[in-house]
């Protein structure tokens, strides 16, 4: 890697006071200063603001690349979530609202979702489910997957949550690569009207899967699907043959809570472990000084609990909060792309969380949609998955945020647990800056001699010190875990090129392993391709390196074009001239390819090796997380 200098934009958005002066964290500045000044003792106060069955006895311990967080405590996560507000005034606060694809919706309170976990748990239990124990779970977006997580929690059992859209050979080698006792699925999925079965998916992963002793099948379909006696249960009979209450097992707080297999767009899927009480103190810090949750809010993230962004900030974080939150089994443009205002004009939604990805979709639609629907509850706009370009951040901030609301970019990974980098709320906003290091987080931006580097040079992005809801362990492999913690001065390497101006905002420019060399010079592809989703003819684009005998690679990029623009020669030439106008000459693509859509994970994430081996003729590899 070496650095170079990167040309930034000095646009700054201020945000109305009262923002501040009403959020959680009203000086972010100082919050910082005191956790530099006292570390342990800034996590120590917000620990103290979760329930302890048995009180820690020391904040951290850290034999790198080992940490211990909250040393001895005993808790549950299941019943920060749910007990301590139900024995209290959000007993009957509404807990989660639920939209399907359908329109049908349902709704539970704090009160009534505890005694669906208590029954769940239950009938885990009564299938020889124990502490220690993993659980596959694979389901829709449906109210009975955060049911299944939570009495997971509950028992001690360790869940690992495969996304519902994921082939049979990805789920077989979760199930495999967990040992997993049990699996939970659904008979179908519900997708654009259409119904998308995944038992039989289920059942093909299952071949030579030795270590599963029983499937749970929540059945929505009708007729019903059949299910073999004693080996297959169906989710609610489960729960209806069982006692309805379960007190919460008592769990250390380095207890593993759950494993999560990383999306493996750079490599083999890495089973993610966290652990209990360090990722329960970080998930619910950031739900309430960084997204800024009150009680009165109603919550919208729009991931999926198959992916980290659902485990944090779907289930854990938020009802660690006591918020409602909303879910949906819908896609963003299904019957129409107005359906999510629609959502968030019905339910009152006043958080929205959302990825780019989405963001740029709704672009290429333009103000026609949520201009149909008063939005007037939102109050905070938080993106997530990837860094948002200038662009995605002027239409989010100006067209659903109407020029006033605070937009939130948060930087993290499935390996961080929580928020690591962000504009907190009240703090000046910069289109294509994520912000800051939140008060907690140390980071640095160095070079490959590990050196700090000056503002506006590019470098790789490190984190310096251990934080509560890291990962602790890549499962089955403690030489793939060494490896994070390998980088200058024992820092973790984040694998993320970024780049810092004088204010010390911090621009993620992507992965480090998305580099193209062109002619010694190495070029990010992240900034390429926010250069041509900055042109107002195009939705998104990917671009890639393509081996060239002069340069040793040559650009090569394909668009989405908004809707309502056509392909043309001229177009084409315009785009490269505002590539070679917005980064210099060194950048500009070769070749310039108008697509209809571009491989992506299902979290979101452009596969550009895909795009690269097709162009090659090469094997494209691993395409399990692959959308369409």
């Amino acid at each position: 890697m070496s650095e170079k200098q990167v040309t930034l934009s000095k646009k700054t958005y201020l945000p109305d006071p009262h923002y501040r002066k009403e959020a959680w964290c009203k000086d972010a500045e100082h919050a910082y200063q005191g956790y530099l000044t006292d570390p342990d003792g800034f996590w120590a106060r917000i620990s103290h603001e979760l329930e302890w069955f048995e009180p820690w006895q020391k904040v951290k311990e850290w034999k790198h690349p080992f940490a211990r967080w909250f040393i001895n405590g005993k808790c549950n996560i299941s019943y920060n979530c749910l007990d301590r507000h139900s024995a209290g005034s959000r007993r009957n606060k509404v807990a989660l609202f639920w939209q399907g694809d359908d329109g049908t919706t349902r709704s539970y309170t704090y009160w009534q979702l505890l005694r669906e976990v208590e029954r769940f748990a239950n009938g885990l239990k009564s299938l020889g489910v124990a502490k220690g124990d993993c659980v596959c779970i694979y389901m829709p977006n449906v109210p009975e997957q955060v049911i299944a997580m939570l009495a997971c929690a509950r028992i001690g059992a360790v869940h690992s949550v495969v996304f519902a859209g994921f082939g049979s050979d990805a789920l077989h080698a979760r199930i495999t690569g967990a040992g997993a006792k049990v699996v939970i699925t659904a008979d179908a999925s519900i997708r654009r009207g259409k119904t998308i079965p995944l038992k039989p998916i289920l059942e093909e992963a299952l071949i030579d899967a030795t270590t599963v002793n029983y499937i749970v099948v929540l059945r929505t379909q009708n007729p019903k699907v059949s299910l073999l006696p004693e080996f297959e249960m169906d989710f609610y009979e489960l729960m209806d043959s069982v006692g309805k209450k379960c007190p919460p097992e008592n769990m250390d707080s380095e207890d593993p809570l759950f494993i999560l297999y990383t999306s493996g767009t750079t490599g083999q899927p890495k089973g993610i472990i966290h652990t209990t009480g360090g990722y329960m103190v970080g998930t619910y810090y950031t739900c309430k000084y960084v997204l800024d949750i009150k009680d009165s809010d109603v919550y919208w993230c729009t991931a999926d609990p198959g992916w980290i962004t659902g485990h944090s900030y779907i289930v854990y974080g938020p009802l660690l909060m006591g918020a409602t939150i909303f879910i949906t089994e819908g896609t963003p443009d299904y019957p129409d792309p107005g359906v999510w205002w629609s959502y968030i004009e019905q339910f009152g939604i006043s958080i929205m969380y959302t990825a780019p990805t989405a963001i740029r979709m709704f672009m290429r639609y333009g103000n026609e949609y949520p201009d149909k629907y008063n939005l007037e509850s939102l109050r905070l706009l938080g993106s997530v998955g990837e860094p948002l370009n200038p662009e995605a951040f002027e239409w989010f901030y100006h067209t659903i945020g109407k020029g006033k609301l605070p937009v939130v970019d948060t930087w993290w990974q499935t390996e961080t647990g929580m928020h690591m980098i962000t504009t907190m709320i009240g703090e000046p906003m910069k289109p294509g800056f994520a912000g800051k290091p939140i008060p907690g987080v140390l980071v640095d931006i160095v070079d490959k001699a590990g050196n700090p580097v000056p503002p506006g040079i590019s470098g790789q992005l490190i984190i310096k010190e251990p934080w509560p809801s890291m990962m602790r362990m890549v499962n089955q492999n403690e030489e793939r875990y060494r490896t994070y913690w390998s980088g200058p001065d024992n820092s973790f390497g984040a694998s993320d090129l970024a780049v810092r101006d004088e204010d010390g905002y911090i621009m993620i420019l992507g992965r480090s392993d998305d580099l193209i060399i062109v002619s010694g010079h190495n070029i990010g592809t992240a900034e390429v391709e926010s250069a041509l989703v900055s042109h107002k003819a195009v939705a998104e684009a990917a671009v890639v390196g393509i081996p060239d005998e002069m340069k040793g690679n040559r650009i090569l990029a394909f668009v989405l074009l908004r809707e309502g623009q056509i392909e043309t020669p001229k177009l084409k030439q315009d785009l490269i001239y505002h590539v070679r106008i917005t980064l210099g000459p060194i950048a500009i693509p070769s070749e310039i390819r108008v697509v209809d859509s571009l491989p992506k994970t299902r979290s979101g994430k452009i596969m550009r090796r895909v795009l690269r081996a097709v162009e090659l003729g090469e094997d494209p590899g691993d395409l399990s997380t692959i959308e369409e």
